[in-house]
């Protein structure tokens, strides 16, 4: 059970990474999540399924994903529709897309085709590693190199800006930097993210789904609140980490409801709710920390 729970939240990790660039860097409530989290998912398993090697299709996930992203900024940037309702109207349109990627199905299987974690398990076999430390190795190289080229990317002029723009909109503006665009990049790459999250959830999960991403953004946001309880710190690597060990803890979380929550009667058509007020009381927590350091400032 711990290894699947490391495995479900490294995977679900890179989902809140994008969850986090939008909601606490950007300042930018995005729904587009639920849309590009099986969009992702689609076009991997479309890809592999036509005989793609398994990176090429993670890439163009990737790719799905920022185009989704794309989308949604767009949207709000041109018409003046709020990011909201922006990330729901791509989230809308996505469910026909990602039915039409699926090749007109709302399911497709990936047991019968090499995946990146099958690879990753039989080349562990023929080093003598268990098929599951194998696969915890690989997402733990992947999540850190996210985690690392993000680090690199906010330590950029481009990343700066980026961050600065959650912070203090009409300050970038006065520097002579379009807003606009910085939305556009900062969405894109949240759900080029998201996209890659998707991709490898396929693959670990045998099969692509148009469902897949149902709630998926409440998932990482949970994730990204529980995350802030364990690091404090301003620099921009420690708060990705907590994120990513904030996902793990959710996971455990929801893998301990799932087997034991019939001790208190609870069923798994119970896991949303749990789910949300996992953030309610991440809120009320958040909530009442900040008013304390107030109080102490003001003493």
């Amino acid at each position: 059970m711990i290894e699947g729970i490391l495995h479900e939240g490294l995977i679900y990790g890179i989902l809140a990474l994008g969850v986090f660039i939008t909601f606490r860097i950007l300042d930018f409530p995005d729904l587009t999540v639920d849309g590009s989290f099986p969009f992702g998912a689609a076009i991997a398993a479309s890809a592999i399924t036509a005989g793609l090697p398994v990176l090429i299709a993670i890439l163009l996930a990737l790719l799905g994903g920022i185009l989704a992203g794309i989308v949604t900024a767009l949207i709000h940037n041109k018409l003046k529709v709020p990011n909201l309702l922006a990330g729901i109207l791509t989230m809308t349109m996505l469910y026909s897309v990602n039915i039409r990627v699926l090749g007109n199905r709302a399911n497709l299987p990936l047991l019968q085709v090499t995946t990146a974690f099958s690879a990753i398990q039989d080349l562990s076999e023929g080093l003598g590693i268990p098929a599951e430390y194998g696969v915890l190795l690989f997402l733990l190289f992947v999540v850190g190199g996210i985690i690392l080229v993000l680090d690199l990317f906010f330590h950029t002029d481009l990343g700066l800006t980026l961050g600065a723009m959650g912070n203090n909109q009409q300050m970038v503006i006065s520097q002579g930097v379009n807003p606009e665009l910085m939305k556009i990049i900062g969405v894109g790459l949240s759900n080029g993210l998201v996209g890659i999250a998707g991709a490898l959830a396929a693959q670990y999960q045998g099969f692509a789904d148009a469902n897949l991403g149902q709630g998926i953004v409440v998932t990482g946001l949970a994730s990204v609140m529980i995350g802030e309880f364990f690091i404090r710190s301003n620099k921009i690597w420690p708060l990705l980490l907590r994120v990513v060990i904030g996902s793990v803890v959710f996971k455990g979380i929801m893998f301990l409801g799932r087997y034991y929550g019939y001790v208190i009667k609870m069923t798994p058509n119970d896991l949303k709710l749990i789910t949300g007020l996992l953030i309610i009381l991440s809120l009320i927590m958040t909530k009442l920390k900040t008013g304390k350091r107030t109080r102490q400032a003001a003493v």
